[in-house]
């Protein structure tokens, strides 16, 4: 039987709220008891409207935070909060943020971003981290003429598309996406949509899509978890929920998200430049 990528088992994540004069502080409770599995090469899509928990479960299966309890997974390696994550199992997760220009250094160029993972964290010699930083750099659809260009020089698209190549620079077990598409614009989120798309493809990628967007989601995931103030209402195949949503919630937001699937965001586009025409 192989091995899960990622495992998650009860996870909860608790936060005490400052009390005032008369008022006691409160538990409040970001993520009750979560549990799913994640197969190799596979997209679980994590969906809810602000403040359901999504951010906060994305940080702690990036090891950023701690889990109040519970059990996190990688490749079968349980992560142990108490005496701290090795190094090894910090490289097997990276994630790609909404903003990726708040993620780069605008003091480097982006062959020193890209480089700079393979410098902290292995023996490679210079000549072998630009190989393979320029490599990774025509993998996500950008030139050999952007290598020594600074972040402010790109589009929002390609600073997204420099996010996913800096993620991807040390091979991780999987990419955590928390809404890498929603500060874009339409055509640009159906273009880096397909870049996930393709490069899942080529490398058997495996990703935690972190969205608010049912639209997106049905366009990228393999599975689909809805979430709705810390708790899991709904979690199924992309088919299932999507063909006959169980939870009223999950109808909720179907009726309150605008089509935005490749699709239809290539049907606005046509619609727009005959109008304009």
């Amino acid at each position: 039987m192989t091995t899960p990528v990622l495992e998650v088992r009860n996870l909860t994540r608790d936060y005490i709220t400052s009390g005032g004069f008369l008022r006691p502080a409160k538990i409040v409770h970001a993520v009750k008891g979560v549990n799913f599995t994640l197969n190799k090469g596979k997209t679980l899509a994590v969906v809810g409207e602000s403040g359901c928990g999504k951010s906060t479960l994305a940080r702690m299966i990036t090891l950023i935070d701690q889990q109040t309890s519970g059990q996190i997974l990688i490749d079968g390696e349980t992560v142990d909060k108490d005496h701290g994550v090795t190094k090894a199992l910090r490289q097997k997760v990276q994630i790609v943020f909404q903003n990726p220009y708040g993620s780069l250094n605008p003091r480097q160029k982006i062959g020193e971003v890209l480089a700079e993972p393979l410098l902290l964290n292995t023996k490679m010699s210079n000549d072998e981290r630009r190989q393979r930083a320029m490599a990774m750099l025509l993998k996500v659809g950008l030139g050999p003429e952007h290598f020594n260009r600074y972040p402010h020089m790109f589009s929002g698209g390609q600073r997204q598309r420099i996010a996913i190549a800096r993620a991807l620079m040390l091979n991780p077990s999987f990419l955590v996406l928390d809404e890498p598409v929603s500060a874009l614009d339409l055509s640009v989120q159906a273009q880096i949509l397909n870049l996930l798309k393709d490069l899942q493809d080529e490398f058997g990628l495996t990703y935690v899509f972190i969205s608010h967007d049912l639209s997106v989601v049905r366009y990228i995931a393999d599975e689909v978890m809805v979430k709705y103030f810390g708790d899991v209402v709904e979690h199924g195949s992309r088919d299932a929920v999507f063909g006959d949503p169980q939870h009223s919630y999950t109808r909720t937001l179907f009726a309150a998200t605008p089509k935005a699937d490749v699709a239809s965001i290539k049907e606005r586009l046509a619609r727009k430049g005959a109008l304009a025409g």
